[in-house]
């Protein structure tokens, strides 16, 4: 039976970071979103790398203790640009 170990991980989307990739991976039209979702790319292509597989991702708040916002209950738009990603690969023996 197959037997898997997890990882859980907050990425976050930082195009000042990742510039050099995100100007190789397309021609953008005008400067690039400081937040765009390619900026992710990088760190999914090292998990990857490591025999990660990525099972989900979703935009998150992430408190200053870490807990994660999932709802504020006033309904105001709020804007993120870090993600709760959950990755699992197989289980070495």
């Amino acid at each position: 039976m197959q037997r898997w170990e997890y990882l859980t991980a907050i990425l976050e989307a930082n195009a000042d970071r990742e510039a050099d990739f995100l100007m190789q991976y397309r021609d953008w039209k005008g400067p690039i979103p400081e937040f765009t979702v390619e900026a992710l790319m990088p760190r999914l292509n090292a998990l990857g790398e490591q025999g990660w597989e990525l099972v989900s991702l979703t935009p998150q708040f992430v408190g200053s203790r870490g807990d994660l916002l999932t709802t504020d209950g006033s309904g105001s738009r709020t804007w993120t640009s870090k993600f709760f990603g959950v990755f699992k690969r197989p289980k070495a023996d």
